[in-house]
Formats: structure tokens, sequence, C-alpha cells
């Protein structure tokens, strides 16, 4: 059995679209881990990285890059192969979970609703052209109709995701969500409430914390909306009937059990007005800033910084 005091090591940054919330979630997880009684180091994911864990010899690493590699299973397969226990789910679920459309697949597959979705590939675009994909897609062949969600395969923060309503949207959403990476999803839109639903999975095994109902001052819960203060207001637990609860909390156990997700994750869902519970996310490394939707859940089950020192003591044995 380990002792209580741990070297922990956070490794937050990196080079991808969502540095600085990563950044800030890293700075908020080691301050209360340190006021736990830790010794707490952060880092960045740069050369340095290496011989910073060589040197500093942690009992635990917590990825906490958002997007790109930190959540990709690159991080996680590199600190297996030199041999570090590390908060989060392994590589190989890593990989299924932050591909959008992979996880959607598997959604299907373990008879989750999930929206009609269609995955394009920048070099498709290339070699079919633009105008040809979008035509095709406006002529409703994939039984979608406008509105439409149109977003990037992989990340998170809701960067280069648009709502769109026209062929002109369609065509703009498209060029955005393209600067964000090689694959853009589009998928069908559903009406309802959003939902965020965080799982601790730790000695007792998956255990859903209270769903968090998301509601923004346009109806867009954007990057903006997620980090400014003031443009969403949450609601925990959601303002769900007993049997709505039921269904956003059994699709996030199953989603994260589908996965094969550990330690923590969170699930986004949209509950529309017939009580489904629609798939549409799932996150490896939830944010852990001040206005995210992990730590409001783990307040009102218990309290953040309990909860993220139940995480590092779980991982590191």
């Amino acid at each position: 059995m380990l002792a209580d005091s741990l070297k922990i090591l956070i490794v937050s940054g990196g080079l991808t679209h969502e540095r600085e919330v990563s950044i800030r979630s890293g700075r908020r997880v080691a301050t209360l881990l340190r006021h736990a009684g830790h010794t707490v180091e952060v880092c960045d994911l740069n050369s340095q990285f290496l011989p910073t864990v060589a040197e500093f010899e942690p009992d635990v690493v917590w990825p906490l890059i958002h997007g790109s590699v930190g959540e990709d299973g690159s991080v996680q397969d590199l600190l297996s192969l030199i041999s570090f226990p590390y908060v989060g789910s392994v590589a190989a679920s890593c990989a299924l979970a932050s591909n959008k459309p992979t996880a959607k697949s598997l959604a299907r597959l373990a008879g989750v609703a999930t929206p009609k979705w269609l995955s394009l590939r920048q070099a498709l675009f290339r070699q079919v052209g633009a105008p040809a994909i979008l035509r095709a897609i406006m002529a409703n062949e994939a039984g979608m109709e406008f509105p439409l969600i149109v977003k990037p395969s992989d990340g998170g923060s809701a960067l280069g995701l648009s709502k769109v309503a026209t062929e002109d949207e369609l065509r703009s959403a498209m060029v955005d969500a393209f600067a964000y990476g090689d694959t853009v999803m589009v998928e069908q839109f559903v009406e309802g409430k959003e939902i965020a639903v965080s799982v601790l999975d730790l000695e007792e095994g998956p255990v859903a914390l209270p769903p968090v109902e998301i509601v923004t001052d346009d109806g867009k819960y954007d990057y903006d909306a997620r980090y400014n203060t003031g443009r969403s207001e949450f609601f925990v637990p959601a303002r769900l009937s007993d049997d709505e609860m039921q269904a956003v909390t059994d699709t996030a156990l199953k989603m994260h059990e589908t996965l094969g997700m550990r330690h923590l994750s969170r699930i986004d869902l949209i509950l529309d007005d017939e009580g489904t519970a629609w798939f549409i996310d799932a996150n490896v490394s939830p944010g852990m800033t001040d206005t995210s939707l992990f730590p409001l859940a783990a307040e009102e089950h218990d309290s953040f910084s309990n909860i993220l020192n139940r995480i590092v003591l779980h991982a590191a044995e």
C-alpha cells in the first residue's frame, strides 16, 4: 500500500488548440493536490518532459493535455513505455473515445442513441471537389436535414464547432472545422437539453456523478461560453425527472464501459423532449478549470478536492 502522500507529476499545456485551458486545468489540480499534502510538479509536454519524469520519479503522472496527443492515446502509450502509472484511460480506450466518429459507431453497436453523422476527410474534398460533396449533403442522401452540427472529428472545447441552417453556413463551417483537423464530422442537430455526466471509476467501479445541465445565453455552448464567466448557467444536479435522470446516467455509464474508460470521464449528451438521451461525445481528459463541468459535478457529489485525492491514490496503486 502506498503512503497517502504521493509525488505527482501533472502534464499540461502541449502544442494543441486547447493549450491555455490545459494550463489552467493543470494549475488548479496542482494547487488542490498540494493542499491535500502531496508533492506536486507541473511540466509542459515538450523536450524536457521525459527528463523531468526521470529526475522527479513520480508515483503517478496525471496527463491534463486537452485534445490531440493528450487524449488520443499517444501520451498514455509513452507513459506505459517508460513504466510510470498515470491517471485516466489506457491508450487504446483513449484512441476510441477521442475520435468522435469511432465513439459514435461503438455507441450505435451498443444500442445507444446517437445522432446521424457523416465523417469527411480533407483529402476527399481535394480529390472529389468541395462543390460536389456539399451538393450531396444538401441532397439529403444521408437522411439528415438542417439544422446540422459541423465539428472536427477530434479535439474538444467546442473549437471549430458550428450549428448551420443554410448551404452558405455549411460551406463556411466546413472551412472553420478543417482549421482544427484533417477530418470533419457533419452531425444531425438534436433539439433538447445539454447534459454532461461525469463518471468516477475507482474502487467501487463506475459511478455517475450528478448530471450538469448547461444553459447558455444564446443557445450555443461554444468555446467562449465554456470558459468566459457569465455566458453559461449550470444546474447541478440537472433539472430532470427521475426517469430522465435514470436515462442520462445509464447512457453515460454504458458509454464509459463500452469505450473501456477508467478512473474518470465525462460523457456529453442531449436529452430530447421524448426522454431519449443522445450520446454526443466522450471526454478522456475533462477540463478542470473553475468553469469546467467535472469539478461542478464533483462538488455536488462530495468535494472536488476529495475526489482529486481519491483519483491519484487509486491510480498510483
